[in-house]
């Protein structure tokens, strides 16, 4: 089955991943900062799931094609 998620840049993708990492942030404001990533390219994700998948990025040492799968895994087309 091919994702109707876009495959996001590189640049896009390693920004995310600097901000989540090195903001000192907690997972309600990280949660919030992927939403706003996700929402800002026309994409929606519930506030549950968006914790879930930063905690799972932050544990697992994603790499950007791993956060690529795992973003087309819980975005929600709008």
């Amino acid at each position: 089955m091919t994702s109707k998620v876009e495959k996001f840049g590189d640049s896009d993708l390693s920004q995310l991943r600097n901000e989540l990492l090195d903001a000192g942030l907690d997972s309600f404001q990280a949660a919030q900062v992927l939403a706003a990533f996700l929402s800002i390219r026309g994409y929606g994700i519930g506030t549950e799931q968006a914790r879930d998948t930063v905690l799972r990025l932050e544990n697992s040492n994603c790499t950007l094609d791993c956060m690529q799968q795992e973003l087309e895994r819980v975005a929600l087309v709008m």
